[in-house]
């Protein structure tokens, strides 16, 4: 059995519109596993432009495991776009220079960290993912929902601001489904149980 090759730009032949991620990326603040694939109406390339106000001064990172989903205008925005809440006023005063450039001083503006996409997460057409937020394995977040905070292994959400619809399996099933951390098999046995990855029976899956 041969499984499909992590390191080629666009595993299905003859289409250009949908890459494995990790293959494309430039920047080194994005990182991404094995097998997440990027779906884009247009143009591949444009992940990173959809990755807001991601500036190298800050640091945080985008982390996105292996076998995600991620459609087409799926937007995340970095901590780069947060602005005081706490002052008098959220003007950003201080990037202008002149005789504003030291309004910061002695003052940061808030971050939340890096932004943590698990393993197995389907995200989909144009979403929204908010600094920091922290989104477990196995999620699905339904198209054009803006997630603000972290979202629960298996669960799945939608709406602006995003809220739980349901989860996919119980909870004794996902603590199952996160022990064994079938992302992490070698390919070769993926592949071997490829109809109990595919089916819904997660017995089953723990009894292979």
């Amino acid at each position: 059995m041969a499984a499909p090759d992590k390191d080629v730009k666009f595993p299905l032949a003859h289409y250009d519109r949908l890459c494995f991620l990790k293959n494309i990326i430039t920047n080194p603040n994005i990182v991404v596993g094995d097998y997440t694939y990027y779906d884009d109406f247009t143009d591949v390339h444009n992940f990173e432009k959809n990755v807001k106000y991601h500036f190298d001064f800050i640091g945080d990172k985008l982390i996105i495991g292996k076998f995600c989903m991620i459609a087409s205008d799926v937007t995340f925005i970095m901590n780069g776009a947060n602005h005081l809440t706490d002052a008098v006023s959220t003007y950003p005063f201080a990037i202008f220079g002149e005789d504003w450039k030291n309004a910061m001083a002695g003052k940061t503006y808030p971050t939340k960290g890096d932004t943590v996409i698990g393993n197995d997460v389907w995200i989909g057409h144009r979403a929204t993912i908010m600094p920091g937020v922290q989104i477990g394995d196995g999620a699905i977040i339904a198209s054009n929902a803006t997630v603000t905070k972290d979202v629960a292994p298996y669960t799945i959400v939608g709406g602006n601001p995003a809220q739980e619809i349901r989860k996919r399996f119980s909870e004794t099933q996902i603590e199952q489904l996160l022990t064994i951390k079938w992302w992490d098999w070698p390919v070769e046995k993926i592949t071997e149980y490829l109809p109990a990855l595919t089916d819904n029976d997660v017995d089953q899956l723990m009894s292979t």
